[in-house]
């Protein structure tokens, strides 16, 4: 009796490490949380709310055109980490801030990882990345949501 026990303990705590490891892992693997990514949907609506106080909301792909966004160009090129640095460095560290791209599939996306991960160096506690899973067109423009002018 004692060799079953044993062997199945041994078994339950090889799956828990195991499960550990897959959780640690899946937590490394992107630079956000989930609860850090912002529905398009939810950020239109604070968009359309002129109650609602307002993200910071930077471009971090090839054209600013949610309505308020600052565009800092394409952020898997050095220089426009920098120039999302500079413009990160005068805001407070609370401040929220909200990054998108939406130039292709989320998944596939070369800016939207160095961009975040520039945003946890630099301490900053209220930043988000707009889930734009497809694209900036399918997600946003198609829907209407709000555009620059």
């Amino acid at each position: 009796m004692k060799k079953k026990i044993t062997i199945s303990t041994l078994a339950v705590a090889t799956l828990l490490i195991w499960g550990l490891m897959l959780t640690i892992s899946w937590k490394n693997a992107e630079p956000w949380r989930l609860d850090q990514l912002l529905e398009p949907a939810d950020l239109a609506a604070t968009i359309n709310d002129s109650k609602a106080d307002k993200p910071l909301i930077i471009s971090i792909g090839p054209a600013a055109t949610i309505k308020t966004s600052v565009e800092v160009g394409p952020a898997r090129e050095a220089e426009n980490l920098t120039k999302l640095e500079k413009l990160l460095s005068k805001e407070p560290k609370d401040r929220a801030i909200v990054i998108y791209c939406g130039c292709c599939p989320f998944k596939n996306c070369p800016n939207v990882r160095p961009a975040f991960t520039k945003l946890n160096e630099m301490g900053f506690k209220n930043h988000k990345l707009l889930n734009l899973a497809q694209n900036l067109k399918t997600d946003w423009l198609d829907k209407g949501y709000p555009v620059a002018e």
